[in-house]
């Protein structure tokens, strides 16, 4: 491909993405996202995200940022709850579902499962009106006008949209818990994050 016509390509790639992420203020229901990261900060027994495909791989990197904030968390694939992976379902535990259309088949499967449990549902969805939404506790929307993509379907702008939003749940647990350094160290001591984490302890000390 001509360099010129890559570049025109990223830039309005890049800015479909930025407008999707910077329309979040005012998009997202604060006091959804407060009632959500509450339960989070008082869940007493596990965070378990799951979805399929690109919500999928969005329901692991959260997973593994509500990890390295002291938040037990982990993604399981909802295909696998229909065939044992729900007795890891607890009730203590919040599960949240990762939808765009709220219509993934493989989770409303076990949906009702889910809530025979016990568990605490969050839907996390653009579509309020969908299957997912009305079988779930807390239905937190997160839409953007379109995808990145020349056909307006590859979730592109929309996963960049779920993962931000609960950078941001992480980020208010950072500070609402005042969480320290020291406690970082702790779980992250390997790679660039450690050895900057020890340097930046040792030359406080």
């Amino acid at each position: 491909m001509e360099q010129g016509r890559l570049y025109e390509i990223a830039k309005s790639v890049w800015m479909d993405e930025g407008q999707a992420l910077s329309s979040l203020i005012k998009s997202v229901d604060m006091d959804v996202l407060s009632r959500v990261t509450k339960l989070l900060l008082e869940c007493k027994g596990r965070i378990l995200l799951m979805g399929l495909g690109t919500s999928s791989a969005a329901a692991h990197k959260i997973a593994h940022t509500l990890a390295c904030v002291q938040i037990p968390a982990f993604a399981f694939s909802p295909a696998d709850g229909a065939h044992g992976a729900l007795g890891a379902v607890c009730k203590e535990d919040v599960v949240i579902a990762i939808s765009k259309g709220g219509k993934t088949q493989e989770i409303l499967r076990i949906l009702p499962l889910i809530k025979a449990r016990g568990a605490h549902l969050i839907a996390v969805t653009e579509n309020e009106g969908s299957p997912l939404a009305q079988g779930s506790d807390v239905v937190l929307q997160i839409k953007v006008e379109r995808e990145a993509c020349p056909f307006n379907m590859l979730a592109t702008c929309s996963t960049l949209a779920v993962i931000a939003v609960f950078d941001a749940i992480a980020i208010a647990v950072m500070h609402s818990r005042a969480y320290s350094r020291e406690e970082f160290a702790n779980i992250h001591p390997g790679g660039a994050v450690g050895e900057r984490l020890k340097l930046e302890l040792s030359e406080n000390r």
